[in-house]
């Protein structure tokens, strides 16, 4: 009974992270609002605490946060194997997207355009987030300190300031504010990254698969942020330092991994597929992912820890509130890019009431947001 149960949930977790790979539009604030959906509200894996304490370790990890998550959900359903079946199949088929437009870039020297379709997407992935931000609210801001770590969190983020700033610095100001009799605390990181630090290949060296593997690992294991400082790490080490790609060059990569589904890190599979071909974005896809797998694996066996301590417990609701912050001032971004005349905003207004009221399977929402933007360009509608 107890194999025939685990191979169960082993399915659970492949068919839900494979859902997920192909239909997750919009960067890790949406990955993260539609696995809420899934495995609290519609599947109830975990409750709410549990959930956003997983988010908070995947935002204290370096790495995609959300690929990070769906690893973290994986073991939490699955065990080990849940843990390879859940980031392997959130990836791929985001993988195999970027690796098609790859080829059609080599082909044809541009991407497709996708403007028609992400007119309809955009407005349902910020419906889609806004459900996610109404649902954490409740509880992560435990407290007037919490709600103040939120709205500082939305403050910093527009005056430019690093994400970890909050992340960190606001969580620890919670932690001492609680724990006014604890002297100081530590947080090893450090020594996690110190041996990937090591591995950046020298200043213009002819390209081979080693080389890139090894950048790529380096990026991996120590990035922290959007897919805006994945941009400055990528130009800093494949256009200024490895001179391997331009600057165009680079630009359509990061294109390319915005508007797929999945993992906005896929961006890797397009650079290692014009340098490298096939094999190329196989080795760069494996290496920036596999320390997320790494760091997965030794820091959830901590996680239920982190509540038992009085201190660590309040450094991660201040790390939880200061999340949900950098969601609302993801969400109110995208807002400004998405809502760009009535219909979309009608869009956008429909697909929040219809998740919040009726609890339908964002899924199911997204699809129907690219039909429509579909639609729309067909009949002559701007969508570009």
């Amino acid at each position: 009974m107890r194999d025939h149960a685990g191979a169960g949930r082993l399915r659970e977790v492949a068919l839900l992270f494979l859902t997920l790979g192909v239909t997750a539009f919009g960067g890790p604030a949406a990955h993260v609002a539609m696995m809420r959906q899934q495995v609290v509200e519609k599947r109830k894996w975990l409750d709410e605490q549990q959930f956003l304490d997983l988010l908070g370790a995947s935002n204290l990890i370096p790495g995609p946060t959300s690929t990070e998550l769906a690893i973290y959900l994986g073991y939490t359903r699955a065990g080990p194997v849940g843990l390879l079946l859940a980031g392997a199949l959130f990836i791929l088929p985001a993988m195999l997207l970027v690796l098609a437009f790859a080829w059609a870039y080599v082909q044809f020297g541009s991407t497709p355009q996708a403007g028609a379709l992400l007119y309809g997407i955009k407005p349902v992935i910020l419906a889609v987030i806004v459900q996610a931000i109404y649902g954490l609210l409740r509880t992560a801001v435990k407290t007037w300190l919490l709600a103040a770590v939120v709205v500082l969190t939305i403050a910093l983020f527009f005056l430019g300031v690093n994400p970890l700033v909050p992340l960190f610095g606001l969580a620890i100001a919670v932690t001492l504010a609680e724990n006014r009799s604890l002297l100081y605390g530590r947080v090893h990181t450090g020594a996690l990254l110190l041996p990937f630090a090591q591995v950046t290949p020298p200043s213009g060296q002819a390209f081979t698969l080693g080389a890139l593997f090894l950048t790529f690992l380096k990026i991996g294991a120590t990035l922290y942020g959007s897919g805006y400082v994945l941009l400055a790490f990528l130009h800093d080490d494949f256009v200024s330092r490895l001179g391997w790609l331009t600057d165009r060059q680079l630009l359509d990569a990061v294109a390319v991994g915005q508007f797929t589904p999945g993992p906005v890190f896929t961006t890797a599979t397009f650079i290692g597929y014009l340098l490298g071909g096939l094999p190329g974005a196989v080795v760069a896809t494996v290496a920036i992912f596999l320390p997320s797998f790494f760091f997965v694996a030794i820091v959830y066996p901590f996680v239920p820890r982190l509540r038992a301590s009085p201190w660590t417990s309040r450094f991660l609701d201040g790390a939880n509130a200061a999340a949900v912050g950098l969601m609302a001032a993801v969400a109110w971004q995208l807002a400004t890019s998405s809502i760009i005349d009535v219909a979309t905003a009608l869009l956008a207004l429909v697909a929040a009431i219809v998740l919040i009221r009726f609890r339908v399977n964002s899924a199911w929402l997204v699809l129907a947001g690219g039909a429509i933007g579909l639609a729309a360009h067909a009949l002559g509608a701007p969508t570009l």
